[in-house]
């Protein structure tokens, strides 16, 4: 990438950022000649999404709008903002997100905090009432698959200083390096390999015609009922135009939707959640008939009760998804406080709406009431945390009885 390479301080190689913007546009999300692109990102990734501009601008695209975020200017509108306003979003950022689907186009989420748990101290209430950077108008273009979407990682200071202790922005990509797979002579070749991998995994649990699956661990005892012919996937995508993507950079799950109706017991989450700017830890939710009736966390628990208010389909489950321990992002035994990565580092369920790509044929609907009369769970948010892990053993209940799927995160069939 040529240009502003004389006025960017990053300390990561350019060469570097134009290889990673030559994977997002040639394998997560193909660009064509023409293409519109958003970008949401935060202040922190501009050397990111000006390679990411370079990089769509040169293979044609017809304009890149990104949209930078500040987390800090956050903490002031949670801190002194009029509560009965916390909860609005401008029109016009919706606006965005709706010619996006007008036009087909690309969306690109960077991940990669330059401010993790910048709402510490922070009325809990009033920080689960603004939901920014979240958008319902985006959600809706991501669950739908209305345009062709991505999330990508990049490195800042302020994130390895939360991983590592020290803003050590040069060992952190390291890591997302090695995990992008951009340390391979074609990383394009290597990623299709992996997908192939993952879809392949996914087919073999859609024929075993699970009826539910049961993960048991330290404070940890989950049914999760599926849905009949339960369909498995990863997340190679196509959108409503057929036209293929993937839907995170990196991945390493497989996953499906399930009866949100035939969820019981209870589940700790195995690693820390960041959420709307505040970090929630040692989370733990007991689910009665398909709902969260308790929510206990050492911190944001409020947040998390908050979020799980935005309507009725907010306090139940859309996802469940499958990970062992042999992944890129998971063999590197550390935990990165971001949900991008540590989702592909472990097994994880998600509260809110229920995956498209994970619903069986003949029982997708456009109709939110059918969907729900199907098991099929509907809501305007969507929220991944984690609870997997070495401690955690994983089973399927189906026609032949029970089977192990993972147990001290290794595939076991």
């Amino acid at each position: 990438m040529k240009p502003h390479s004389k006025e960017s301080t990053v300390t990561i190689p350019l060469t570097d950022l134009s290889d990673y913007a030559d994977v997002v546009f040639d394998v997560t999300v193909p660009l064509l000649a023409g293409d519109r692109v958003l970008i949401n990102a935060e202040i922190e990734h501009a050397p990111l999404a000006r390679a990411l501009t370079e990089a769509a601008y040169a293979r044609g695209a017809h304009y890149v709008d990104i949209w930078y975020f500040d987390p800090h200017a956050k903490r002031s509108r949670v801190q002194h903002a009029d509560i009965a306003t916390l909860g609005e979003v401008p029109v016009w950022l919706d606006v965005r997100n709706e010619e996006l689907e007008r036009y087909s186009g690309i969306l690109v989420n960077i991940r990669g905090t330059g401010a993790l748990d910048v709402l510490a101290g922070q009325d809990p209430v009033r920080a689960g009432l603004d939901r920014m950077p979240y958008l319902i108008s985006r959600q809706r273009l991501q669950l739908d698959n209305l345009v062709r979407w991505t999330t990508i990682p990049y490195a800042t200071p302020e994130w390895a200083r939360a991983v590592f202790g020290e803003p050590d922005q040069d060992r952190l990509w390291r890591h997302l390096r090695r995990m992008l797979r951009l340390d391979e002579p074609d990383p394009r070749a290597a990623w299709d390999q992996r997908i192939t991998e993952l879809l392949s995994r996914a087919d073999e649990l859609t024929r075993m015609r699970l009826d539910a699956v049961h993960l048991e661990g330290p404070g940890t005892d989950l049914t999760i009922g599926l849905l009949p012919d339960a369909q498995w996937t990863a997340a190679r995508l196509r959108d409503v135009n057929g036209r293929t993507f993937q839907a995170n950079l990196p991945t390493e799950e497989v996953f499906t939707t399930p009866d949100y109706r035939r969820v019981h017991g209870v589940v700790r989450a195995t690693r820390p959640l960041s959420l709307d700017g505040s970090v929630i830890r040692d989370l733990e939710m007991v689910l009665t008939d398909g709902v969260v009736t308790e929510i206990r966390a050492s911190s944001g628990a409020d947040v998390v009760r908050t979020h799980q208010a935005t309507d009725q389909g907010a306090a139940r489950l859309g996802e469940l998804a499958l990970v062992d321990g042999s992944s890129r992002v998971g063999e590197s035994g550390v935990t990165y406080l971001e949900t991008l990565l540590d989702e592909n580092a472990t097994c994880h369920l998600a509260w809110g709406a229920g995956l498209p790509p994970g619903v069986p044929a003949h029982l997708q609907s456009p109709d939110p009431a059918k969907l729900d009369a199907a098991g099929v769970n509907t809501s305007r948010v969507h929220v991944d945390f984690m609870v997997g892990g070495p401690d955690v053993t994983v089973t399927g209940l189906g026609p032949g009885g029970r089977t192990e799927l993972l147990r001290d995160d290794v595939w076991q069939f």
